[in-house]
């Protein structure tokens, strides 16, 4: 449990733990738990997406060679600014490092499953990812989870922390229209945490990893950031989660069932997605293909499924 679930437990009207006491049983300070956070800036919210924007340009450039970007643009930022901005959107400049350090104990390491296979069906590999959204006010952080195969995207989740339960939540959903063969991610926290690996191992999913800083591992859902960003985010200025969770869904359905892919021979996701079941399962596992409305999630961002469509009886988002 990350450390604001865990602050978030605290109750302080308890009739018999005092809150040092229950700071003490959850390992949490006391003085962390009366904080109060300044929040973001405005300054900072621009400077954020200025960084989002040449990092999805030039992800190998750390912090230096950001600000340094940034400041011949003409823009008053210094580097430990952006390294601070950089680690609070959860980027970090992608190379080969030396093996200088050792895991952290209980982090098992993955080996990457994917290097010389042939994927030639849907199902096969699936693969996740998370990117950092900026709103008008504010930021959220974005995960998705793909067909590797097809480009579909299976099932997505908003988030404004970078704790594990999106991201759970997102493979819950996922699972529920299949399973893969291969599961793909970075080493980052969310994916390596006891629950998401449990979920996978639960449904007998193999693990794959990237190799740490390694940028073509997982390729084609960087494409997908790409993607999502140029012909979605980076077009409207949302003014709120909401807004935001409104608007992604609608392209994330457009993206699926309108949105044709060369690679597929002009076919869209979905369709590559159902097509080559049916005929891999030569069974017709799905008879049609339509749109469902899109679902709007209640207020909290932790909580937002979105059905984008339905094939059959199969919803598939």
């Amino acid at each position: 449990m990350s450390v604001e679930r865990r602050r978030e437990v605290v109750d302080r009207r308890h009739p018999s733990l005092s809150i040092k006491r229950q700071c003490n049983l959850l390992d949490i300070s006391r003085s962390g738990l009366y904080y109060q956070s300044k929040g973001i800036t405005e300054e900072d919210l621009a400077h954020m997406k200025l960084i989002d924007r040449q990092y999805l340009q030039t992800p190998f450039y750390g912090a230096r060679k950001i600000a340094a970007c940034l400041k011949s643009q003409g823009h008053l930022v210094n580097r430990k600014r952006v390294r601070r901005l950089m680690r609070l959107m959860g980027l970090k400049a992608i190379y080969r490092r030396p093996r200088t350090s050792k895991p952290a104990p209980g982090h098992k390491i993955y080996p990457y499953l994917l290097g010389g296979m042939k994927i030639t069906r849907p199902n096969q590999v699936w693969a996740a990812d998370i990117t950092y959204i900026p709103m008008a006010r504010g930021f959220l952080y974005l995960v998705a989870i793909i067909d590797w195969y097809s480009r579909c995207v299976l099932s997505w989740r908003l988030s404004n922390t970078l704790d594990a339960g999106f991201c759970v939540e997102a493979l819950e959903e996922a699972l529920r229209k299949g399973s893969p063969d291969i599961f793909n991610t970075d080493q980052g926290a969310q994916f390596t945490s006891e629950t998401f690996i449990g979920l996978l191992e639960k449904h007998d999913i193999k693990v794959s990893m990237d190799g740490k800083g390694s940028y073509n591992d997982n390729l084609f859902i960087e494409r997908l950031w790409r993607t999502v960003k140029y012909e979605e985010v980076y077009l409207r200025a949302y003014q709120d989660g909401r807004d935001a969770k409104i608007s992604l869904g609608n392209y994330f359905r457009f993206y699926n069932s309108e949105r044709l892919h060369q690679s597929h021979g002009y076919r869209t996701p979905a369709e590559a997605y159902c097509t080559t079941m049916i005929e891999t399962t030569n069974g017709g596992m799905v008879e049609s293909l339509t749109p469902d409305p899109l679902r709007i999630a209640g207020p909290d961002l932790k909580h937002c499924p979105y059905p984008v469509l339905t094939m059959g009886s199969t919803s598939l988002i």
